[in-house]
This record gives C-alpha cells, sequence and structure tokens, in this order.
C-alpha cells in the first residue's frame, strides 16, 4: 500500500513539473504596452434587489424608466424589472430619451395570442405590440440591432422612432398581480425633450413621446418581456447622471478652438478624463461633421490607459501623431487640454509615442495656452455700433461714424460690423427692395448686385488670419435665399448662394448670425431658433452649406424676433412675450434659461451679446443693458428710441 501512494506521489510531482514548464514556455519574454479597455460606467455594482412585490403593471413601468437613470453594470438596476429571459436577451443601444419630469403611465391593450414567455426557456421571441396593441409587427426590443445613427437634420430631432409610436386604445381595467388578464400593454406618454446620440451630443426635439411597453405575469408578479431599445430617462436625471463636458475641435481655416457640447456618464468621477479622451480621439459630433477639423486626425489612439502618475499628473499617451507639424502639435495640446479642463485640475502630461508631445514640454495646465479663442473675440476697443434714424453711431460715444453711413447717406436699415472692426456692411432700402453695401468702415461702400425684396442684417465671418481683413459677409435675401458675399478677383463685393436646401422646408428666414469662429450659423425661422453648421466643400472652399439644423426649444421659444452669439456655445435671444422678453439658450437646446424683465416693455426690437461684455437690448423705449441672468436691466447711456445695438461680428 505504501508503494502504491509513493508511486501516485512520484506521478503528482511530475505532472506538476511538467504543467509549470509547460506554463513558463507559453510566456513572452516582453509584451508591448496597450490600452486595455476603460472600466464600464459605474462598475462594480452589488447585487440589484428585485422589485418590491405586489406592484401593478403602471407603477413598474414607472419604476422601470425611474431605474433606467442608473447605467451601473449594464442598467442593471433597470434590468431587474425585466422577465427572466428579457434580462438576458436585451441589449439597449447607446440612444438616451430624454423626456419630461411629468409623463404618465397609461394602460393599453393587451396583445392577443401571443406565446407564454414566463419561463426563461420559452423558444419563441415576444412580438413588439403594434399600435393596435396586436402582437408581431417590427421586432422585439430584447434582440434589438443598435440603432445608432446620429446623422443631422430633421431625423434627429425627432428622436428614434421605436420609442414614439402612437399609444393603443386604453383599457378600462387596471390589473394588479394577482387579478386581471396574464399580459398588460402600458404606454408611457411625456414631452420629449430630446436625445442623446451615440457620439454623446444631444439632440433636441419637441415631438410627444407615446412608448408601448408589454407585460406578463412571471411568478405571480408582473414584468416587463419586450424592453424598448433605446433607454428612456427623464430630464432632471439626465442632468444627474450625464456631466456636461464641451470637447474641442478647430475651424477649418484658423486657429480657433471650437467646442462640441458632449455629454458623458458622470460616475464615476475617475473615469472622467478616459472618456473625454475617447470624445476627443472619436472626432467631432454629427452636428458639426465638416464644419470643424480634428487635430488629432485619424489614425491617433492610445498607446495605454489615460492614468494619474505618482506624482500626480494626469497621464495622456498618444499614439499615431508622430508625423504631426509642429502646429498641429501645439493645437492638440490645446484641445486635449481644454477639453479636460471640466473634468480634471491636474497637470496634463501629453505623451506622443512614450516621449513629449511637444520637446522640452511635457506637463500642462490650461493656463499656458494661447489664447486661441481671441480671433473669435471682437477687440475690447471696439464697443459696437448701433444704427437709429438710418445713421450708424457708436455705441459707445453715441456719435455718428465717419464716411457715407454714419452721415445719414445709405438711410441705413441695418448693418454689421466686421470681427476686426475694418469693415462696414449695410442694409440700404428703397422703393425697387433692399440693398446691400459692403466696404472698408469709414469709407463709401460698395453696392451689391442683389435683387432682393428685403435682406437680413449682414453678419461677418472672421477673417483666416488675425490683423487681416474678413473676406466673406452673409444675408438672407426674401427669406428664402441664404446669400455668401465675397470679393472677386478684381476686389468687387459678389453674391452667390448658399446651399439651405436643410432649412427651407423649416419656414422664412428672418435673422442669420454667423457664429464669431465661422463653424455654426444661428437663424430665426419662423419664429424658432434654429442653429446648422457652417460645412464647406473641401476641394473649392468657396462652395457652401448648412448642414443638420436644430430647433432649440421648438415648444417654449416661438416668437423670437433677434438672436446672438453671447459666447461660442450659447445664445441670447429677444421674443415679442411679455413675460419672457430676453432668453439665453445653449446651442444643444437642453434648456432654456430667462433675463429678468424688470424694466422691459414688450416687443423687444434687437439684442446683441459678444464674450466678456453685457448684453445689450432694444425694447419699444430704447436700449437696455444687463451683465448675468438676474440682472435688473439698466438703461444705457445711448437712449434713442429707434435704436438698434450691434456687437463686431
Amino acid at each position: 500500500m505504501n508503494g502504491m501512494f509513493g508511486r501516485a506521489r512520484t506521478a503528482l510531482v511530475m505532472l506538476v513539473s511538467a504543467a509549470l514548464t509547460a506554463g513558463c514556455a507559453a510566456i513572452p519574454a516582453e509584451s508591448h504596452p496597450e490600452a486595455l479597455p476603460q472600466q464600464r460606467p459605474g462598475q462594480p455594482t452589488d447585487a440589484v434587489p428585485e422589485p418590491a412585490p405586489g406592484l401593478d403593471p403602471l407603477t413598474l413601468v414607472r419604476e422601470f424608466v425611474e431605474a433606467s437613470a442608473e447605467p451601473a453594470a449594464d442598467y442593471a438596476a433597470a434590468r431587474a424589472y425585466l422577465s427572466q429571459r428579457a434580462r438576458q436577451q436585451w441589449h439597449p443601444d447607446q440612444n438616451v430619451a430624454v423626456i419630461e419630469d411629468e409623463f404618465s403611465t397609461v394602460y393599453g391593450q393587451a396583445a392577443p395570442d401571443v406565446p407564454d414567455t414566463s419561463a426563461p426557456d420559452t423558444d419563441a421571441e415576444t412580438p413588439r405590440p403594434t399600435e393596435d396593441g396586436d402582437g408581431g409587427g417590427n421586432g422585439g426590443g430584447g434582440n434589438g440591432s443598435d440603432n445608432g445613427d446620429d446623422g443631422g437634420g430633421d431625423n434627429d430631432a425627432a428622436g428614434p422612432q421605436e420609442t414614439t409610436r402612437p399609444a393603443p386604445p386604453q383599457q378600462t381595467s387596471e390589473p394588479t398581480a394577482t387579478s386581471g388578464p396574464p399580459e398588460q400593454v402600458v404606454t408611457v406618454r411625456g414631452g420629449h425633450v430630446g436625445r442623446l446620440g451615440v457620439d454623446g451630443a444631444f439632440i433636441p426635439s419637441d415631438e410627444p413621446v407615446a412608448q408601448s411597453i408589454l407585460l406578463r405575469q412571471e411568478e405571480g408578479e408582473w414584468r416587463i418581456v419586450d424592453p424598448p431599445r433605446s433607454i428612456t430617462i427623464t430630464a432632471s436625471d439626465f442632468e444627474e447622471t450625464y456631466f456636461r463636458v464641451p470637447v474641442y475641435f478647430t475651424a477649418p481655416e484658423a486657429n480657433v478652438l471650437v467646442p462640441d457640447v458632449r455629454y458623458v456618464v458622470a460616475r464615476p468621477q475617475s473615469g472622467l478624463p478616459a472618456r473625454v479622451v475617447d470624445l476627443l480621439l472619436s472626432g467631432p459630433s454629427s452636428g458639426l461633421t465638416g464644419a470643424v477639423r480634428n487635430p488629432l486626425g485619424d489614425t491617433a489612439s492610445l498607446e495605454t490607459n489615460v492614468t494619474t502618475t505618482r506624482d500626480g499628473a494626469l497621464s495622456v499617451p498618444l499614439t499615431g501623431v508622430g508625423d504631426r507639424s509642429q502646429q498641429d502639435r501645439e493645437l492638440i495640446a490645446a484641445q486635449v487640454v481644454r477639453s479636460l479642463q471640466t473634468v480634471t485640475t491636474a497637470r496634463v502630461r501629453l505623451l506622443s509615442d512614450g516621449g513629449p508631445l511637444i520637446d522640452g514640454h511635457a506637463d500642462w495646465r490650461p493656463g499656458e495656452l494661447p489664447a486661441y479663442e481671441a480671433a473669435a473675440t471682437p477687440s475690447s476697443d471696439l464697443p459696437g455700433l448701433m444704427v437709429a434714424d438710418g445713421r450708424v453711431y457708436s455705441l459707445g460715444s453715441g456719435a455718428p461714424i465717419e464716411g457715407p453711413a454714419g452721415a445719414g447717406q445709405y438711410r441705413v436699415r441695418s448693418a454689421a460690423q466686421s470681427l476686426g472692426g475694418d469693415q462696414l456692411a449695410v442694409v440700404e432700402p428703397r422703393r425697387d427692395g433692399a440693398h446691400l453695401r459692403v466696404g472698408n468702415y469709414g469709407d463709401a461702400l460698395q453696392e451689391v448686385d442683389v435683387d432682393a425684396e428685403s435682406l437680413t442684417r449682414p453678419t461677418w465671418f472672421p477673417s483666416t488670419t488675425r490683423g487681416e481683413p474678413s473676406r466673406e459677409v452673409w444675408t438672407v435675401s426674401g427669406g428664402e435665399r441664404v446669400l455668401q458675399v465675397v470679393p472677386d478677383g478684381d476686389g468687387r463685393w459678389v453674391a452667390q448662394s448658399v446651399n439651405s436646401a436643410e432649412i427651407s422646408p423649416m419656414g422664412d428666414i428672418t435673422e442669420l448670425r454667423v457664429s464669431r469662429d465661422g463653424t455654426r450659423a444661428a437663424m430665426i425661422v419662423g419664429g424658432k431658433v434654429v442653429v446648422a453648421a457652417v460645412v464647406r466643400d473641401s476641394d473649392s472652399r468657396t462652395s457652401v452649406s448648412l448642414r443638420a439644423p436644430r430647433v432649440l426649444q421648438g415648444d417654449d421659444v416661438s416668437d423670437a424676433v433677434a438672436l446672438d452669439w453671447h459666447s461660442q456655445d450659447t445664445l441670447v435671444v429677444a421674443t415679442r412675450s411679455e413675460s419672457r422678453p430676453v432668453l439665453r439658450v445653449p446651442i444643444d437646446g437642453l434648456r432654456v434659461d430667462q433675463f429678468n424683465s424688470s424694466n422691459l416693455i414688450a416687443p423687444m426690437r434687437g439684442i446683441t451679446a459678444a464674450p466678456g461684455r453685457p448684453t445689450v437690448v432694444a425694447d419699444s423705449t430704447g436700449l437696455w443693458t444687463a451683465s448675468d441672468l438676474g440682472d435688473v436691466w439698466r438703461p444705457h447711456d445711448q437712449r434713442s428710441p429707434s435704436a438698434v445695438p450691434f456687437y463686431p461680428g
């Protein structure tokens, strides 16, 4: 017997030795560093409890929507409200529908003749209920494919179609967990605020939501068997769950940083920098595609993960940017550091293939960057202008400007000063319609050959190089034709059409303001505020289109009369409303903020704003100024009752 155990021990030792030898042979002598998948938001998580027993279908669906605001562990909290089979099959796409806080859940008609799927091993997939409450139709939510198309235009504003189907006929009975039919359709109804696309950009919408969800009893409790493909959460939960981050790209023809507002999951906070860098590497959002340039390019990636070093720096180890020019490397440093400044206070250590991205300067703070925004900001020595009684005056001194425009020779209706201050464009009314004049500030202005019944107030593009004159001004003829006015080979200003086909179906354009970085256009179309990207043809650079238009707060803002760019990502809007005469709206349209209405008398006639400057509004009595939302409007030094103000741009 002892000999038997001895032989067994010998054999065991030999087997272990062989296994260790084989294992050692499989270990590589060297491994290359690589970026590992970033930690999923919210991981790890404790076991999620089941819903409270005895919930009726309406309450269960409402709690499901509330639980959907927690993305931890692949929406484990929301998954607890699903049937066993649906829990295994539900793979929500990356779109997030955002609805108003006040929403309702109502009963629909249960789908007849649907196989029982209460058991997890059921072999038939549950059909999604149709608008009539019947089974079948357009496929179940459990195996829904990623419907992550994030293109611009009206389709964006409408939101995911699978979440907005009409409600089925209401049923008067209100089943509980222990009575009533074995299945129910519950419809979630509410106002649609918008949706978060796969690129992390918020896309506004004012379409109503009517999302039908099928439930069945499983072991005496109601559970969702047909979960929606996209997550639906309330606006308050969205603001609590997601963190607003402007990520930066550059204007295509100037070294100006352009913010692209995105949203990332806020928790865990330690993962925010990595998520922001991922957004930068993936490029601009669909709403800015073609309007900006990404200095990182298509070949950039992370060599290893974004981490905090032992000395407290945030390390961003890039690869694929070794062939970039010195200018592009400096722009990369600017876009990365500026994008990270809202999620970290640490030094940013920028590396390229293991060494400093910029020789001799590895660690960066925002204050060390050049003032790239200066090229999109009016100079402090330009106080702005105003039009009153057919003349152009200084908004600072109140004196008429030099030249025919200040002397009243043109009977000016509206005007715009270039960002550099050295050029002027005016609209001159005549019996045969409206005429546009463009030229040097203080000089006689050239009349542009434009046949128009009406022209909107002109708006200037920035120059491609600071200190040089601008070479482009826009206006809208007859509310429909967007005109780009540029100098020809002989130096004469000529007009050509901008492709605005995506705007035309929305209505007449009564106001147009190009952002001071030249990448976006804000418009008033039929009283609503619309923002679109300015996209230039990559070959000619003179052929321009307005793309991916989005209506901002369409339900709340429908009586706008004037607007201007308060900053690169915020607008101020003057309206006809007596209760809300002046508003501030971010360019993603997620919310609208109201200025104090004290002292203003509706309707408003004009408004102007610029970074670092007070907002000036023209009401029925004259000009008023305020620096922030809560400020009481103060009389401007220039009190002409007909004056309309404008800052350069």
